[in-house]
């Protein structure tokens, strides 16, 4: 067995589903299948609210970072899935294993705020509605999603940082069908409980304080709608929130159960199942949530297909 630090070299081995092996072709043609259908309804929906003036308000310009930041993250994971379920090399390299998850590990953070920042656009939207124009102006809105991406991308350097130091003694195998930072960092053969308190300290604020911003935003939401007299007008405030309430319950009920529950109770086949929902399939139900019930949206396809018809 090797015992040198290779902590700057080699390669890993991602073992993935490879101990099932019956159930890993049904689960390869299942991800390419939704990864389609992601790459799809984003690039869709980016084009949408690009070429039609009809979509260039706030909420579509952030659910066109949205859908990019979609598309990034799973790009960022399945290629390198499928091509470790379709051949017999489970290898990656060193190099490639630290971009993967520091990659994926910024775009996810970045979600985690762009969620925040959206559930304010909706705040604004609700209670707000005759100043919205004028409080979510461009420059805000640019601020406003530059900050996501910052943070995210601060906040995976951070952590990244702190795992790439650690020595691993030859040990490669990564019980996972892709880099997941918390893996990499079990292979280490010093004590990494210094570092893992650390690590979970910078989920907790990642994670915590979009969600605390998500929940009061959503209690003066609701205040709001209580006080309206109208019916229509409560069904049409509720309506707005609607999608983005059924995307953040999707994508942080997958990530808080898998990255703060406690760590006596990790169980890594349960860690491939949540990490195959908010992965693979919260980036392709995404669009669909936000397209299905959408009025704007459908007059905009509408009009794009009338303007392909003349």
């Amino acid at each position: 067995m090797e015992t040198a630090n290779d902590s700057t070299g080699g390669y890993f081995i991602l073992v993935g589903f490879s101990e099932r092996p019956e159930l890993e072709l049904i689960l390869s043609l299942f991800v390419l299948m939704f990864y389609t259908v992601t790459l799809v309804g984003n690039v869709a929906i980016v084009l949408l609210s690009i070429l039609d003036t009809g979509l260039h308000t706030p909420m579509y310009f952030f659910l066109r970072n949205l859908s990019v930041l979609d598309l990034c993250f799973t790009t960022s994971i399945v290629p390198q899935m499928l091509v470790n379920m379709w051949g017999g090399n489970k290898k990656i390299s060193y190099a490639g294993c630290m971009v993967q998850y520091w990659v994926a590990l910024a775009l996810g953070s970045t979600e985690c705020v762009l969620l925040a920042v959206m559930a304010v656009d909706r705040y604004v939207a609700v209670c707000w509605p005759l100043r919205y124009a004028c409080i979510m102006h461009a420059r805000l809105c640019h601020l406003l999603a530059a900050a996501s991406w910052s943070f995210g991308f601060a906040n995976s350097f951070l952590q990244s940082s702190m795992a790439i130091v650690l020595p691993r003694c030859g040990n490669r195998r990564v019980d996972h069908f892709f880099c997941e930072l918390l893996i990499i960092i079990k292979l280490s053969c010093v004590d990494t409980g210094p570092t893992e308190s650390k690590m979970f300290i910078a989920r907790l604020i990642i994670l915590g304080m979009p969600v605390s911003i998500i929940l009061t935003t959503y209690v003066c939401i609701t205040r709001a709608v209580v006080k309206m007299r109208s019916a229509e007008g409560r069904k049409k405030a509720f309506g707005t929130c609607a999608s983005h309430l059924m995307v953040v319950s999707l994508f942080y009920g997958t990530i808080m159960f898998l990255y703060l529950q406690p760590k006596d109770n990790y169980s890594q086949d349960q860690s491939k199942a949540l990490a195959v929902l908010y992965m693979i399939l919260a980036p392709t139900l995404n669009p669909l949530i936000y397209t299905l019930r959408n009025k704007d949206v459908k007059k905009a396809v509408r009009r794009m297909i009338g303007k392909e018809q003349v």
